[in-house]
């Protein structure tokens, strides 16, 4: 509260309290509180103070404690990533349990592929159900080698692949959905990947349509050297994770692609893995047939027609160890058991990883690591650190050997104001070239047979997503992706159920509804999806002028107001929501929930006091008058 400057003081404008009337001028004034917060800004990244004691003022049995304290937190953080990252993968195998058949399914109708929009649709699809674009890319190349796809066909699957590996720091984030300001920057951080992806497919899926550049560019690299089949990607995080996720569940993954593939036998199998070590055992064997086919070799003996056939069999050497190899549970309860317990986990782990870096990461120690991250180089070298943060990104990426543990690794860090908006986009593009480097080392050791449609394929997945860094990161106004994800965060920030419905709607509701017109044929698709696109271009339009040149639009168009409210407010769907949620009441939930109405109202009010200059005039004293005195009181007005 600012000083109370001496009765009579002619040096500023007074106020007395007991003036009557006309002699009493109240100027407009702003309480201490909105002074100090008049610029306050919910994407400023917060300060992570220090309440504990300095070092300098420890004894020696207290820094000691401290060092062995910090030491306890730096091993439980290193144990919390590998149970997070472990969860990460387990959640994947419950996916593909799930959902793996059926995903192999969706890849059989090679007509609806032929559709590029189809195929981009079921490339998002697949990749949601299996929770990994390698597994889904693996699909692709299955189905390519057997000649059942060609690769211009699968370019548009392997853009939907790169949208759908985005999905798992989506959910990463909405487990920071308690804070506010940690859920506002947290989904902001995740969903400026998937802005990135459908932007660019936006773009560059009419251009390869047209043009087909992507598969020229690849075919000539393809041809222009000669590639020959190499060693094995290294596993390099798999060899720590392994031990612990194989105790849990093994999955035959290539049963997903017997069935993209048309195998009927496959429906039949299992994708748990009960047997670990196996031999095939294969010689060639003289039959007797009754006619002989032009395109077989036969040959007689006596009376008896003859041919040669590859005859194999396996035996079965090893089983498996892990906890469902004798449970005798169909794939689907299997599928569902582990989603509950790597979500409980996933979460469980992200929500203490989030308080050991908030314990942690205060003083000097904060201060020193948000430098590093996020300070530019000096002047005229600042345009280089994004493009160090693309190359920190795509190795880091190469290392874990997965863009979903990377970038969901690196949300909760954005969330808690480690790391801003601006460095985690281009940590994000670096970590999309990562998975395609390990893709298309993946893919040079295939077999020969594979080999070329196995690297095409890879590099078309590369050269995709270098295009799309190209567009939307080199020219600071075209990183339309954080300006998008800024809105989106704030959106639901205000409205957290929003989260979960934009989820749902852009990986689930969204592709299904697309294929299921794709299935329809090329004239329902076009005529339903034409009107809806042309509607959303005239929106966006329309939303830009009305902030730019009003005038120009007719009176009805300037503001939404003359069109029902719950068409452009969220406010009307989100009194609807609550209502359906309405669990909790205004008496006894405050106390123990923070998601009610009552609780939410007030945590709205605080935040609109935080942000906006309020007149209110509580804690000034120009509008206080002492209750023990009746002598006047004079103030200076700022």
């Amino acid at each position: 509260m600012a000083p109370r400057p001496e009765v009579g003081n002619d040096s500023s404008p007074s106020l007395d309290v007991n003036t009557p009337g006309k002699d009493a001028v109240i100027l407009p004034s702003y309480s201490t509180l909105d002074l100090v917060n008049e610029e306050a800004d919910p994407w400023e990244l917060p300060e992570l103070k220090d309440t504990g004691v300095k070092w300098s003022e420890l004894d020696t049995k207290g820094k000691l404690m401290r060092v062995l304290t910090s030491i306890v937190k730096a091993v439980l953080l290193l144990g919390l990533l590998y149970l997070f990252i472990c969860s990460l993968d387990v959640l994947s195998s419950a996916f593909q349990l799930v959902g793996g058949k059926a995903a192999g399914d969706i890849f059989q109708d090679n007509v609806v592929l032929a559709n590029p929009v189809a195929g981009l649709v079921i490339g998002v699809l697949v990749t949601v159900l299996v929770q990994s674009s390698s597994t889904s890319s693996s699909i692709v190349v299955s189905m390519v080698s057997s000649g059942l796809l060609d690769v211009q066909s699968a370019v548009p699957i392997i853009m939907g692949a790169n949208i759908g590996t985005s999905v798992t720091n989506t959910i990463v984030a909405m487990m920071q959905a308690g804070d506010r300001n940690e859920f506002r920057r947290a989904f902001a951080g995740a969903t400026v990947h998937d802005f990135f992806n459908w932007l660019s497919v936006l773009v560059l899926l009419p251009l390869e349509v047209a043009t087909g550049v992507l598969y020229k560019l690849t075919h000539l690299l393809i041809e222009s050297f000669n590639i020959q089949t190499g060693e094995n990607a290294p596993d390099l995080l798999n060899v720590i994770t392994d031990p612990l996720t194989n105790s849990i569940i093994e999955l035959d993954k290539n049963v997903i692609s017997l069935i993209a593939t048309g195998d009927e036998d496959a429906k039949n199998m299992s994708l748990i893995k009960i047997w670990c070590k196996k031999i095939t055992h294969k010689y060639v064997q003289n039959i007797t047939v009754g006619n002989c086919t032009a395109d077989e070799v036969c040959w007689t003996e006596g009376n008896l027609t003859l041919k040669q056939i590859n005859v194999s069999w396996t035996d079965n050497i090893e089983k498996c160890t892990h906890i469902f190899v004798n449970a005798n549970l169909p794939d689907l309860a299997v599928g569902l058991i582990l989603l509950a317990l790597s979500l409980l986990v996933l979460c469980t782990c992200l929500i203490l990883i989030v308080k050991l870096l908030n314990s942690m990461l205060k003083g000097q120690v904060a201060v020193v690591i948000k430098k590093v991250l996020n300070t530019d180089f000096p002047f005229p070298f600042g345009w280089v650190t994004g493009y160090i943060a693309i190359l920190v990104g795509a190795g880091m990426t190469f290392i874990v050997q997965s863009s979903s543990v990377f970038t969901s690794a690196i949300t909760p860090l954005v969330g808690i104001g480690v790391i801003s908006l601006e460095r985690a986009y281009p940590l994000t593009l670096g970590s999309n070239i990562g998975t395609t480097t390990t893709a298309i080392l993946a893919a040079m050791a295939s077999p020969g047979d594979t080999l070329a449609d196995s690297l095409q394929i890879a590099l078309c997945h590369f050269f995709f997503n270098i295009m799309g860094i190209l567009l939307w990161y080199p020219i600071p106004f075209m990183r339309v992706p954080i300006r998008l994800a800024r809105g989106l965060g704030n959106r639901t920030a205000k409205y957290r159920w929003f989260a979960v419905l934009y989820l749902i709607l852009c990986f689930l509701i969204l592709p299904l509804t697309v294929f299921g017109l794709s299935l329809a044929g090329w004239k329902v698709l076009v005529g339903v999806g034409v009107p809806v696109v042309v509607m959303i271009i005239i929106i966006i339009v329309v939303n830009i002028m009305q902030s730019h040149c009003p005038h120009i639009l007719p009176k009805f168009l300037r503001t939404w107001d003359s069109f029902p409210r719950p068409l452009h407010s969220m406010a009307p769907w989100d009194a609807v929501v609550t209502s359906t949620l309405g669990f909790c009441h205004r008496r006894c939930c405050c106390k123990c929930c923070r998601c009610c109405k009552c609780c939410r109202e007030d945590e709205d009010v605080k935040i609109t006091k935080d942000n906006n200059k309020s007149t209110e005039i509580y804690d000034n004293p120009a509008m206080t008058e002492d209750e023990d005195t009746a002598v006047p009181v004079h103030v200076t007005q700022f």
